[in-house]
């Protein structure tokens, strides 16, 4: 697969752009079992449970709570994402590599996109057009298709001509029907389940790649797996 036609360039955030190994989705996922053990008057045992269990089932932690128990999602998403970004650092090359793609930069993720902009802001990334976080989709996380709608109406792109990079292989299958190409960075998991170097993700992960930088440099070279 060539990726000359593409015009649009879309992004995940977290564990996309920048490392799993900096764990600042940790420190999230702390700050989730804390407000579900008040908000639900649970154990943290039975947070985690909880925490994980939606994260499944609806794609994210609060498209659960707001499904299943009315949850505010604004005072959530401000309190899971007040978080030390300090482990974060520049990465001049991948900015230099992602404004080079030809054509529109997007981040789509299921995070807010205030705090989307505080994580690009500490990695040095000030590079994209547009950030779309999960209000701008009405709250409708990926793997949601009413995620990607919202993105589409927002953005007018083809997406015959879009390419999208994601950690989750489950929010690839859509971009896949839509007529995107797919890369999947890193292992890959489901929610809150970690997959093995060697899982089969399908035929709508048409891509994969551990190292997102070696990936843009292959596509800039006109090598590796495709070109532009």
């Amino acid at each position: 697969m060539e990726f000359r036609h593409v015009t649009t360039w879309i992004f995940d955030l977290d564990n996309t752009l920048y490392a799993p190994e900096v764990r600042l989705f940790a420190q999230i996922e702390q700050r989730m079992t804390a407000f579900v053990m008040r908000e639900l008057r649970v154990t943290k045992a039975e947070a985690d449970r909880l925490r994980n269990h939606y994260w499944r089932k609806h794609g994210t932690t609060l498209a659960g709570l707001m499904a299943e128990h009315g949850v505010d999602p604004l005072p959530y998403l401000r309190e899971v994402h007040d978080i030390d970004f300090s482990a974060l650092t520049p990465d001049p090359e991948l900015a230099g590599l992602i404004a080079a793609l030809p054509g529109r930069k997007i981040v789509h993720t299921n995070g807010d996109s205030a705090y989307a902009a505080r994580v690009l802001d500490h990695r040095g990334l000030a590079v994209f057009d547009a950030i779309h976080g999960v209000e701008e989709a009405d709250f409708h996380p990926k793997p949601d298709p009413r995620a990607y709608a919202a993105v589409l109406s927002a953005e007018g792109f083809d997406p015959a001509q879009a390419a999208m990079f994601e950690d989750d292989p489950r929010n690839l299958a859509v971009p896949h029907q839509l007529g995107m190409r797919t890369i999947l960075v890193g292992p890959g998991r489901h929610g809150p389940d970690e997959l093995a170097q060697d899982h089969d993700h399908g035929p709508h992960v048409h891509h994969r790649t551990g190292d997102l930088g070696a990936f843009l440099r292959g596509l800039a070279a006109g090598g590796g797996p495709g070109k532009i």
